[in-house]
């Protein structure tokens, strides 16, 4: 079903068209990835659990005769997959000369060094954003997330040095409790609404239409929300859709260890609130790495504020014209300057 307004509505939302039968042109439907089922997933209770899980996965990876590299941000989920590489594995880090990355590279390194990785810089540049974006746009579709061309370029990089099975670790954020900011309080069905929202298609489409339903799924009582499940479901999507599309783009198998494991206890949210997010993966960190102090990693950065400091904001009709520009964030730019970029890509169809 075309529903180009709805399709619209839904990427300034979500990042991403939720619903598979919308599509923004005749014969343009989009690819999802769904998670994997509850009922084939692996219940995990503590770091022992956890490190037989990742050891088992990587173990069966590598027994496919593949040449292994893996993606390494400097944080403790991929640092945990690398732990089960062998000495000589290629390791990819993001930099740029915006500098936000340099935190990123730094500690990565400092992992490659303890187990022999060979390290390798993935230099991003917005060069690299205007020539990547179309290929990941066209097999999604659709507009993209601003990880999908770094990912892509990644994988493409990897390629040319011979990788064959690309490792991540997206997935533990999902799985154990990484999204702490999400997290952090009870939250009634309209403050998680406007907390979750990405940018509000009324602000700056013309023609907004309702994209709500999957929040409301997840209502419950008086003006409540089960928060949790609505991230295992639709968050969840978002991300692994996301990854699997510049992956699959460039032509590179690949593995999360992370995104079939399940916890077998509800997550403890006291724990996560008093600043103990992911606490199963951070125990296991300090089994693998007692010599490595667990540093706070942020999400993935990318380097659209710095990219689009200037831009002046979309001009086609589907935007509106008064869009506070100066209020957005990099991110949300992001999302206005993609979705332009992939309607002019298409303006005939």
């Amino acid at each position: 079903m075309v529903d180009k307004d709805f399709c619209l509505s839904s990427y300034m939302a979500f990042r991403y068209t939720w619903d598979p039968e919308r599509e923004y042109f005749p014969g343009m439907h989009h690819r999802l990835r769904k998670s994997v089922p509850l009922s084939e997933k692996t219940p995990i209770a503590g770091p022992e659990d956890l490190q037989e899980a990742i050891r088992k996965r990587v173990d069966d990876a590598l027994a496919r005769g593949k040449r292994p590299g893996i993606l390494l941000s400097g944080g403790m989920d991929s640092a945990l997959v690398a732990s089960f590489l062998p000495a000589g594995t290629d390791a990819y880090t993001f930099s740029s000369d915006t500098g936000v990355f340099d935190a990123d590279l730094e500690r990565s390194q400092r992992y490659c060094n303890r187990l022999g990785l060979r390290h390798h810089r993935v230099e991003i540049t917005f060069d690299d954003f205007r020539n990547l974006t179309p290929a990941v746009m066209q097999r999604k579709c659709g507009p993209v997330h601003s990880i999908e061309p770094q990912l892509l370029k990644a994988a493409l990089q990897a390629r040319e040095d011979g990788v064959e099975l690309l490792l991540i670790g997206d997935g533990a954020d999902y799985v154990f409790g990484g999204m702490d900011k999400l997290l952090s309080q009870d939250w009634t069905y309209e403050a998680f609404v406007r907390r979750y929202i990405a940018l509000d298609p009324a602000l700056v489409l013309t023609h907004p239409v309702d994209v709500y339903a999957p929040f409301r799924k997840y209502k419950k009582g008086e003006g409540g929300i089960d928060f949790q499940g609505f991230m295992d479901d639709l968050c969840a999507e978002e991300s692994y859709s996301s990854y699997e599309n510049a992956f699959l783009t460039a032509g590179m198998d690949y593995l999360d260890p992370y995104e079939d494991l399940v916890m077998a206890q509800p997550l403890d949210l006291q724990r996560v609130r008093r600043g103990e997010s992911k606490y199963i993966v951070r125990e296991l960190h300090a089994l693998r790495y007692p010599d490595i102090p667990l540093a706070e990693k942020i999400p993935m950065p990318r380097p659209v504020d710095a990219f689009l400091r200037d831009w002046k904001g979309p001009q086609r009709a589907e935007f509106r014209q008064d869009i506070p520009m100066d209020r957005l964030t990099g991110n949300q730019k992001w999302q206005l300057w993609c979705a332009e970029y992939f309607l002019n890509l298409h303006a005939n169809d």
